[in-house]
C-alpha cells in the first residue's frame, strides 16, 4: 500500500508547465498544390534523441502538440523532392509555420528527364529507411513481397525478421495496425501504396517520453504510405474452388482518408492458408508428444510461398488446416487532443496432423535409448484478440495514454499415439497406446495507463504508469492409456479424467522523474514495484465402479504462488549530435512465496537481491554509418507451471512434474550492431553480433529408468522418463549476422548476401549427470531480386545451413547435418493481360537419418488473365505441388535428445481462383 501512497503524493505535487503546438502546410513550390504523406520530423536542437515524427494529411497539414519551449529543427522529406530543413523556436505561444514549399529534385528539359539513381536504403541515425520505389514489384504484390527484396529483411514460416531480429510490431504511418501481429499487417497491405519502409527499435511508451531506454524495446517496421495512395479505397477480394472439395475465399478492404484509416480482412479455406500469426495462450496448439519441447529446429514444415492466394500461401502450422478468420482495424485523430487506434481479430482453425518421429536420447549408458512414435491429433482452436490505444492531451503540460488488450482462446483437442522405447540394440523396453482428449479455455487481459507531465524547465518531467495483467485458464481432459513394460512383463491401464484451473494476475507501476544537468546531460530516478499472485488447482479422478470418482492424490494438487519485486535506481544520459550514451544501475529485491494445500501442505519462502546494470551506446558517424552497443541484465522468475509439484502423465512414457524449489534466473545480454549505407552506389551493410549468459538457467532434469525403480515416490518402469525443471549454470549463446546489399545493373536486379553463425550451449541434468549440448550453426544465403518493371518480377534465393552438435555425455549422440533450400519465384504479366506465376523450391537434407535424408522439389504454377478497366479482375488456374513431392521434415536438437519429425502436408491439387482488385484513389 505504501507504494501507491508514494504514487499519489508524486502526482499531487506535479506542477503545470507550458507546452505549445507547431503546425504548418507543405506544398509543391511550382504550383502550390499541397503534398500528402510528406514525412515531417521535429528534432530538439540540443538533444537529437528527442524527436517526433508525423506525415502530412489529405490537406498537406501537419501538427505537433505538447511541444515544450526551446529550439528545434524541422526536416521535410518526400520522394521526388529535395529534403528541406529549417530552424524553429517555441517561446510561450503556439507556432504556425504557414506554408512550407518543397522543390522537385528532378529537372525536366523538353522530353529529357534527368534524375539521380534511386536511393534504395539510408541509415538515418539508428533508423534504417528503405525507398519502396527503388524495389519494383507487380501491382498485385503485398507488403510482404516488397520487404523481402530489401537487404536485411526476411519473411518465412518462422515470422518476419529485420536486422537478424524478430519483428514484433508493424505500424502504418506511425499508428498501430492490428495490434502486434506483424504477419497480418504485411500480408494484407498492397505494395503499391507504400512510399518508405522504416526499421528501428521502438522504445516503450514511457521511454519515448523520458528519452531513457528502459530495456523494453521492440523491433518495429513503420510503413509510410504514398502521396495519393493514402486517400481512397483499395484492396482485393478473391474466391477459388478446386478438386475434392478444396476451396479458398477472402480478401482485404482498406479505406484511408488522412488520419482516418479503416481496414477489414478475412479468409476462409481448407488449404492451410492463413495471413496472421498464431497466438497460443494455453500452450496447447503446438505439436507435442509428451517429451520436452524447445531446442533448435532445422528443416522445413508444410512449405509454401509467401503472399496471397495467387502465391499459394501455406500456413505456419504442420498438418492440414481449415481456417476461418475476420478482422478490423481503425485509427483516427478525433481532435487536437484525442488520438485512437483499435483492432479486433477472430480466428477459428481446425488442424489435423499425422506425425512420425524418431528421438535419440543422450545418456551415460553405452547403449542409448531411442523413442519412436506415430500419432494423429486434431485441434480445433478459437481465438479472439482485441487491441486498443487512446492518447488524450489534457493540456499543454499533461497527457495520458491508455492501452488495454484482451485475448480469449478456446481449444478442443483429440489425439491418439502409438509409441515404443527401445535400446540401441533394438530390444523393446516399453510401448504405449494412448488416447487423450482435452477442452481448454483461457483469456489474457492487460491494461496500461501512462500519465505524462512536463515541467516548465526543459528536460524535467514526471511519468507514472499503472499496469495490470490477468491470465486465466480452465480446462478438463480425458486420458486412456495402455502401457506394456518388457522389464517386468507388466501391462498397466490408465483411465482417468482431470480438471485444472489456473489464475494469475500482476499489478505493477513505474514512476520516473527526469532532471536536466547541463545542456546535454540528464538524470532519471525510477521506482518499479510489482506483485504477481498465481494459483492453480488440479484434480484427477480414476475410473471406479461409480464412474470417475476415485481421487488420484499423486496427480492432484492445489498450489499458490506470490512473487513481489521492488526495483529502483538511477540513470544517466548524455547526448549530442553524434553520440548518445545511456547508462543505469538498479537494485532489485524480490520475494518468492509458495504454498501447497493438497495433497500435503508445505511452503516455500525465498528472497533474491540483484544489481541490474544497463548501458546503451549509440554513435552516428558521417555519411550513413551508425554503431550501437547494448548491455542489459534481467531476471526471470519461474512460472507457476514450473513450480507446481504435480505429475503430467499425458504420455505415461514421458512423465513431467514441477519443482517448487526453483530460483529465478539472472541473464546478461550484449548486442553490437553496425550499419552503413552508401547512397552513391546504393549499397548497404549490416553487421550484428549478440551474446547472452544466464546464471541459474531453468532447464530440465531428466531421469530415464534403466530398470524398474521408484523416484520421489513415483514408480518408473524401465524406459520411462521423468523430467522436472531445475536451476543449472552454464547456459550461453552467441549469434552473428552479416548482410550486404548491392544493385546488379547488368541484370537490373538487387542482390542481398547473408552470412551467419550461431552457437548455443544448453545445460541439462540427465540421470544425475550434467550434459552440455553444444550446437554450432553456420548459414550462407544469397537473394537476387528483379528490379526490371511492374510486369516482370522474380526472386532467386539460396540458403545453406550446416549444424554441428556435440554433447559432453554420450559422444555417439554427436551429429553433423546439412540442409539447403533453393527457390525461384516468378510473376510475369505478358501479352494483353496474361499472367504466369511460378514458385519452384528444392530442399535437401543430409545427415539426419536414412528415412529423413531427402531432396524434395516443390513446384507451384499458375496461368491467368486480367481484364476489365485497369485490369482489376483476374481469373487464374493454379497448380499446387505439381511434382507431388511436398513433405514436412524437421529436426529438433535439445539438451536431452535429437529428434527427427515427419508430418503430413497438402499434396498436388488444382484450383481456379477469381480475384478482384480494388483501386479507388482520390488524387
Amino acid at each position: 500500500m505504501k507504494y501507491w501512497v508514494i504514487l499519489l503524493v508524486l502526482l499531487s505535487h506535479a506542477a503545470l508547465a507550458q507546452q505549445f503546438s507547431v503546425t504548418g502546410v507543405v506544398a509543391d513550390s511550382t504550383d502550390n498544390t499541397t503534398l500528402i504523406g510528406v514525412t515531417v520530423l521535429l528534432q530538439q536542437a540540443s538533444d537529437s534523441t528527442w524527436k517526433r515524427g508525423t506525415v502530412t494529411d489529405v490537406d498537406g497539414k501537419f501538427v505537433f502538440n505538447n511541444v515544450p519551449s526551446g529550439r528545434y529543427r524541422i526536416h521535410l522529406s518526400y520522394i521526388g523532392y529535395t529534403t528541406q530543413s529549417l530552424r524553429v523556436r517555441v517561446n510561450n505561444e503556439p507556432v504556425d509555420l504557414r506554408q512550407l514549399k518543397l522543390h522537385q529534385s528532378a529537372t525536366t528539359l523538353k522530353t529529357v528527364e534527368i534524375k539521380g539513381a534511386s536511393i534504395q536504403v539510408e541509415q538515418k541515425g539508428d533508423t534504417l529507411q528503405y525507398n519502396a520505389n527503388a524495389f519494383k514489384t507487380t501491382r498485385d504484390a503485398t507488403a510482404e513481397d516488397l520487404i523481402t527484396k530489401m537487404p536485411g529483411i526476411t519473411s518465412d514460416n518462422t515470422g518476419v525478421k529485420a536486422q537478424g531480429e524478430a519483428v514484433q510490431q508493424v505500424l502504418v504511418d506511425g499508428k498501430q495496425f492490428f495490434g502486434d501481429d506483424a504477419t497480418l499487417a504485411l500480408k494484407n497491405l498492397p505494395a503499391e501504396v507504400i512510399d518508405k519502409i522504416e526499421v528501428f527499435d521502438r522504445l516503450s511508451e514511457q521511454s519515448q517520453f523520458t528519452g531513457f531506454d528502459d530495456g523494453q524495446t521492440r523491433k518495429t517496421i513503420n510503413i509510410v504510405t504514398k502521396k495519393g495512395k493514402n486517400n481512397g479505397q483499395f484492396g482485393r477480394v478473391y474466391a477459388g474452388a478446386g478438386e475434392d472439395g478444396l476451396y479458398t475465399a477472402g480478401g482485404n478492404i482498406n479505406s484511408f482518408k488522412g488520419n482516418r484509416k479503416l481496414s477489414l480482412v478475412g479468409l476462409s479455406n481448407n488449404i492451410n492458408q492463413q495471413n496472421f500469426s498464431n497466438e497460443d495462450l494455453l500452450g496447447v496448439t503446438s505439436s507435442s508428444s509428451g517429451g520436452q519441447g524447445g531446442g533448435n529446429r532445422g528443416g522445413g514444415g508444410g512449405r509454401g510461398q509467401r503472399g496471397g492466394s495467387s502465391n499459394f500461401n501455406v500456413g505456419q502450422q504442420s498438418g492440414i488446416s481449415t481456417t476461418h478468420s475476420v478482422g478490423v482495424n481503425y485509427s483516427d485523430v478525433w481532435s487536437k487532443k484525442t488520438e485512437i487506434t483499435g483492432s479486433y481479430f477472430f480466428n477459428q482453425s481446425d488442424n489435423d496432423r499425422i506425425t512420425n518421429l524418431n528421438r535419440a536420447y543422450i545418456t551415460q549408458q553405452d547403449s542409448g535409448l531411442v523413442y519412436g512414435e506415430h500419432s494423429r491429433a486434431n485441434n480445433r482452436n478459437y481465438n479472439h484478440r482485441l487491441n486498443f490505444r487512446l492518447e488524450y492531451t489534457i493540456d499543454t503540460a499533461n497527457s495520458i495514454v491508455i492501452t488495454p488488450r484482451l485475448s480469449y482462446q478456446k481449444n478442443d483437442s483429440q489425439s491418439t499415439l502409438q509409441g515404443d522405447y527401445t535400446a540401441e540394440s533394438n530390444s523393446l523396453q516399453s510401448n504405449i497406446n494412448n488416447t487423450n482428449n482435452a477442452d481448454n479455455a483461457g483469456y489474457v487481459f492487460s491494461n496500461s495507463v501512462l500519465y505524462r507531465h512536463r515541467f516548465k524547465r526543459r528536460g524535467r518531467s514526471l511519468s507514472v504508469s499503472l499496469n495490470t495483467d490477468v491470465n486465466n485458464r480452465d480446462g478438463d481432459s480425458y486420458l486412456y492409456s495402455l502401457n506394456d513394460y518388457e522389464s517386468s512383463s507388466e501391462t498397466t491401464i490408465i483411465d482417468q479424467q482431470s480438471d485444472q484451473y489456473t489464475d494469475s494476475y500482476t499489478l505493477s507501476s513505474n514512476i520516473s522523474y527526469t532532471e536536466p544537468i547541463g545542456k546535454r546531460s540528464q538524470l532519471q530516478f525510477n521506482f518499479t514495484p510489482s506483485i504477481t499472485n498465481s494459483k492453480t488447482d488440479k484434480r484427477t479422478y480414476n475410473l471406479s465402479e461409480d464412474g470417475y470418482t476415485a481421487l488420484d492424490t499423486l496427480l492432484t494438487n492445489t498450489f499458490k504462488n506470490r512473487y513481489i519485486s521492488n526495483r529502483g535506481g538511477v540513470s544517466y544520459r548524455f547526448n549530442n549530435r553524434k553520440l548518445n550514451f545511456n547508462t543505469s544501475v538498479n537494485y532489485q529485491h524480490a520475494k518468492l512465496t509458495s504454498d501447497q494445500d493438497f495433497p500435503y501442505p508445505f511452503a516455500v519462502d525465498r528472497s533474491f537481491q540483484n544489481i541490474l546494470p544497463q548501458a546503451t551506446f549509440n554513435y552516428r558517424f558521417e555519411q550513413g554509418r551508425n554503431l550501437r552497443l547494448m548491455y542489459r541484465t534481467s531476471t526471470d522468475a519461474p512460472s507457476i507451471s514450473q513450480l507446481q509439484n504435480v505429475i503430467d502423465n499425458r504420455n505415461p512414457l514421458f512423465l513431467k512434474t514441477g519443482n517448487p524449489e526453483l530460483s529465478q534466473a539472472y541473464s546478461h545480454n550484449v548486442t553490437v550492431r553496425y550499419g552503413r549505407t552508401n547512397n552513391q552506389v546504393s549499397t548497404s551493410l549490416l553487421f550484428l553480433v549478440s551474446g547472452s549468459f544466464t546464471k541459474d538457467y531453468i532447464t530440465n532434469a531428466s531421469y530415464i529408468a534403466a530398470q524398474d525403480t521408484v523416484l520421489n515416490g513415483i514408480t518408473l518402469n524401465r524406459g520411462v522418463q521423468l523430467s522436472y525443471p531445475v536451476n543449472v549454470r552454464g547456459y550461453g549463446s552467441v549469434r552473428t549476422l552479416l548482410t550486404y546489399g548491392l544493385p546488379v545493373a547488368l541484370l537490373k536486379s538487387n542482390m542481398n548476401i547473408n552470412t551467419g553463425f550461431t552457437y548455443n550451449r544448453t545445460p541439462a541434468i540427465i540421470n544425475d549427470s550434467k550434459n552440455l549440448a553444444n550446437n554450432y550453426g553456420f548459414s550462407q544465403g544469397v537473394v537476387l531480386s528483379s528490379n526490371i518493371s511492374e510486369d516482370l518480377d522474380f526472386t532467386l534465393s539460396y540458403t545453406a545451413n550446416y549444424t554441428i552438435v556435440k554433447n559432453t555425455l554420450q559422444k555417439q549422440s554427436d551429429n553433423n547435418y546439412f540442409n539447403q533450400t533453393a527457390s525461384l519465384r516468378l510473376n510475369w504479366i505478358f501479352w494483353k493481360g496474361f499472367v504466369f506465376s511460378s514458385n519452384l523450391n528444392n530442399t535437401m537434407y543430409r545427415g539426419l537419418s536414412a528415412a529423413y535424408d531427402q531432396s524434395i522439389w516443390f513446384w507451384n504454377a499458375g496461368l491467368g488473365y486480367k481484364f476489365l478497366r485497369d485490369q482489376k479482375l483476374e481469373v487464374k488456374l493454379n497448380a499446387f505441388d505439381i511434382l507431388n513431392q511436398n513433405n514436412s521434415i524437421s529436426r529438433d536438437v535439445t539438451e536431452t535428445y535429437i529428434e527427427d519429425r515427419l508430418t503430413n502436408v497438402l499434396t498436388r491439387y488444382f484450383m481456379l481462383i477469381v480475384t478482384y482488385n480494388i483501386r479507388n484513389f482520390k488524387q
